[in-house]
């Protein structure tokens, strides 16, 4: 089973950590982490962190690797992860990698360039612009400087068309000549993506029951110790967090910030659905009434019967 690069991706609360677990015990590998929550070391219960059991036996990249004190980027986990990923698969280590982050995902997959040219008062400007004079303005002036990404990108793509123009005038340099410069696994390694999934009404419920999980382990105290920390800005969006935070300063009550809790959860859970559901490249596999051992199996006779 070395002969690819296996992904579990998909929404939160769909199962991928303990299959992942299973999947690379049974195929003697290690598993590289692709959430951006589990860097953290302080927050275990808010994360959903793999027991330690499961940290001991099988080796997790990216897992437990810098305080919440410290900021940390998409830039740099695809650099870190790339190593990983060529080390391991030199020393003929089968590799797993498991999490729900689209953007690390991405990362690994297609590369991410350097210094991605960022500015939220420039984007905001330019938002501003194609509300007065329309989308086709910004998409005008994107073929002005950048006409190879203008003829990949529809001119009713404003998110893409304002991304496009604010690397150009953060970096000076077109985007479409910046993601020439990046590199990922893809056409590197033998890949096969595997996304999970379930039917809304269900992932719903496990991710409410889930959270009340999460306070009757001691989430709140988790999060009254965390925010004595200078958390970084990466940190602070950690769902729980804030949701805690405003129950411990008396502006909402505990069962408002369950409430709040599941419900930013239960969004996140639907944008990372949308993310992976525009990938072509994953195959979903629907995990309703199938065990993890059962989804271990099928995932094995899946990547053995794989022709590409």
């Amino acid at each position: 089973m070395m002969s690819k690069i296996i992904f579990i991706v998909g929404p939160t609360a769909t199962g991928k950590t303990q299959v992942g677990f299973l999947l690379a015990k049974k195929i003697g590998g290690q598993i590289i982490s692709c959430d951006s929550a589990l860097i953290y070391r302080e927050p275990k219960i808010i994360t959903s962190k793999p027991p330690s059991y499961m940290l001991k036996e099988i080796p997790h990249h990216f897992v437990d690797i810098i305080s919440v004190e410290t900021s940390y980027d998409v830039f740099t986990y695809y650099l870190q992860a790339r190593e990983v990923i060529k080390n391991l698969w030199n020393r003929g280590v089968p590799i797993v990698v498991c999490g729900g982050s689209g953007l690390y995902f991405q990362a690994i997959l297609d590369g991410i360039f350097e210094g991605a040219g960022s500015s939220f008062p420039l984007r905001e400007k330019l938002r501003k612009e194609a509300e007065l004079k329309g989308n086709l303005y910004l998409y005008n002036k994107l073929k002005e400087v950048d006409s190879q990404a203008a003829e990949r990108i529809s001119p009713n793509d404003l998110k893409r068309i304002i991304r496009a123009l604010e690397v150009y005038y953060t970096s000076g340099e077109p985007i479409s000549q910046r993601q020439k410069k990046r590199w990922g696994i893809w056409g590197r390694y033998p890949v096969k993506i595997f996304g999970f999934f379930l039917r809304r009404n269900l992932l719903y419920e496990v991710i409410n029951q889930r959270t009340e999980e999460m306070f009757k382990k001691g989430a709140v105290k988790e999060v009254s110790e965390l925010i004595k920390l200078n958390l970084s800005i990466t940190a602070r969006k950690i769902i729980g967090i804030k949701e805690i935070k405003a129950f411990l300063e008396g502006k909402s009550s505990l069962d408002e910030a369950k409430e709040t809790m599941k419900r930013n959860t239960r969004r996140f859970a639907k944008r990372q659905f949308t993310w992976f559901n525009r990938e072509e490249r994953l195959e979903w596999i629907d995990i309703e009434g199938k065990t993890s051992s059962y989804l271990v199996e099928y995932i094995l006779r899946n990547v053995r019967n794989s022709k590409n």
